[in-house]
């Protein structure tokens, strides 16, 4: 292969539209930060809790349909030992906003939280909170990773052009923008970006469908005379992992700052719930043309292309199939088009990543606890920095791809099974507090590393029913165990708060003892009402007085 001369031209007139409305946004959060005299950090963050329905919409989907979304779904669907059925992240997304905005959306927005993390510092304190934003903060650096990974890949088989200049460049843009104007360059970037994301896509595939290399896809979604069929099984002793995999998407996303990023960011809770309910179509929408890519692969006849024998799945390529399908089977033109697609997505969802952390550091860690008194100027550097180490660090951590892949996972893991169940605890449980937290986190992780983990060669010491050797050999869980520990964790969360609960009331337990301050809370809000009634009865009996003397 030879440099893509007109595919490089083409990216770099992408990254300078991105740059522009970026810059272009900046401005607009300059002019905000004049005009307003409240929180300049809120103008950053959430950009005034202003956004209207429209960005917000094409914000979230775009934060959703990153790289992952578009070069997963191809790869599951090509894979002869998955299929369609396995590219799980359209319908588990669709769950994961509708029960966002039922369900999440409300107490997130009317209690005025800027990140996901404030409920958790208001009821549980620092201590337990901080322990929490850990594996929030390590997911979104794994994310920038894996994003950046997808966009490497991609520009290496359509464009020739070296993985590691492509991964750094796309940084530097998306660290730019998102520096400059917050998330009001975010979003705004978002919009170009999921438009882009929406027309490449959508260009492509008739020249994909009608190339003279593949089968109809309908003849090849069950015949297996030609090859495995596309649209794939699930067979009865795996359903337990489909099953696993599918919550692990649908519910783990409720657990990430960026989702509340765009929740907090409406301008009211009714807002914020359409946001999330549109943005579940879209997501739908967006999910078809990676499908379609990966069934034109899977019914391709690769010996009759450029790309010959073997074919990419026995090369070790499954991962790259979309950007391969647009190389060989598509004109050069098309291909350029579809490399746009897949850099906008990755960009979209970089920079929600970048802002997410940024988020999560400077307003529970630096604002909190580290400098309660920061000025809003001192707030704009923390701020600022914060994305450069994140971009940095996640950069970096590109050049270390399968090391990437597993700690990619192992974030997954811990959105789901440690810290799904606290969200849910420390928003619809009152009796939840810092003990079962911190028992539930505990409980959560020991049962996640004694079920082992095939990726970086983690034996099972716990044995789920239905534990057995995959296709490669390796010893796999194939029930839904992930599942069931998110299950247990919000079990021992709830009964363990009410167990410390009860014996700091009853007196088994000492006060001095209670570190949490549980038996203070409990007893403050009667100390509350009781003061509420005695005002009450003060204006009464001024009210009663006035009118006696009138």
């Amino acid at each position: 292969m030879t440099l893509n001369v007109p595919g490089l031209v083409v990216m770099a007139l992408f990254y300078l539209l991105i740059l522009g409305t970026g810059i272009w946004a900046s401005m607009r959060t300059r002019k905000e930060e004049k005009k307003c005299t409240g929180d300049g950090m809120e103008i950053t963050l959430l950009a005034g809790r202003n956004i209207n329905l429209l960005v917000g919409v094409f914000t979230l989907t775009a934060t959703w349909v990153g790289g992952g979304f578009i070069l997963g779904i191809a790869e599951a669907t090509y894979n002869p030992t998955l299929g369609a059925v396995w590219a799980l992240m359209p319908v588990p997304y669709v769950v994961t906003f509708f029960l966002g905005g039922f369900f999440f959306a409300k107490p997130m927005r009317e209690n005025k939280y800027v990140t996901m993390m404030d409920p958790f510092q208001k009821k549980y304190g620092n201590f337990v909170s901080n322990a929490l934003i850990i594996p929030a903060l390590v997911a979104d650096v794994l994310w920038v990773a894996r994003t950046l990974v997808s966009l490497g890949g991609t520009m290496r088989v359509i464009l020739d052009i070296s993985y590691g200049y492509s991964i750094v460049i796309s940084a530097v843009v998306a660290v730019i923008y998102t520096l400059l104007g917050g998330l009001y360059s975010v979003a705004y970037t978002d919009v170009i970006q999921l438009v882009l994301i929406f027309i490449s896509l959508y260009v492509c595939v008739p020249f994909l469908l009608t190339n003279p290399h593949s089968l109809d896809i309908s003849l090849t979604a069950y015949n297996e005379t030609f090859q495995a069929p596309w649209i794939g099984t699930v067979p009865l002793d795996e359903a337990g992992k489909w099953f696993d995999d599918f919550m692990l998407l649908a519910l783990g996303g409720l657990a990430y700052q960026a989702f509340y990023q765009r929740i907090l960011s409406a301008s009211s809770y009714t807002q914020a719930q359409m946001t999330c309910f549109v943005s579940a179509g879209f997501c739908l929408i967006l999910g078809i043309p990676s499908v379609l890519v990966g069934a034109v692969a899977a019914s391709t006849d690769w010996n009759s292309t450029l790309y010959g024998l073997p074919t990419p799945y026995e090369n070790g390529d499954a991962g790259s199939i979309l950007p391969i399908a647009l190389q060989y089977l598509t004109p050069t033109y098309v291909s350029i088009i579809g490399i746009g697609a897949v850099a906008a997505a990755v960009m979209s969802s970089m920079d929600s990543a970048l802002l997410s952390s940024a988020s999560l550091f400077s307003s529970n860690i630096y604002k909190n606890i580290i400098r309660k008194q920061a000025s809003d100027r001192e707030m704009q550097w923390v701020i600022r920095i914060s994305v450069i180490v994140v971009g940095l660090f996640g950069t970096g951590l590109t050049f270390l791809d399968s090391s990437v892949l597993v700690f990619w996972l192992v974030g997954v893991d811990m959105s789901y099974t440690i810290m799904f169940p606290q969200l849910v605890c420390v928003l619809f449980f009152k009796a939840s507090n810092g003990y079962g937290a911190t028992v539930g986190v505990m409980m959560g992780l020991t049962l996640r590393i004694l079920s082992g983990e095939p990726l970086i060669n983690l034996p099972p010491i716990i044995h789920f029913p239905n534990c057995r050797l995959n296709r490669e050999g390796t010893l796999t869980q194939f029930f839904p165990f992930r599942t069931l520990i998110m299950l247990v964790s919000l079990v021992v969360i709830v009964s363990g708060s009410w167990l410390m609960a009860k014996a700091f009331d009853v007196g088994l337990l000492p006060e001095k003892l209670d570190v949490f301050k549980v038996k203070c809370k409990q007893t403050k809000p009667a100390e509350v009402s009781s003061a509420e009634e005695n005002v009450e009865l003060s204006v009464s009996k001024q009210l009663l007085d006035n009118t006696t003397s009138c």
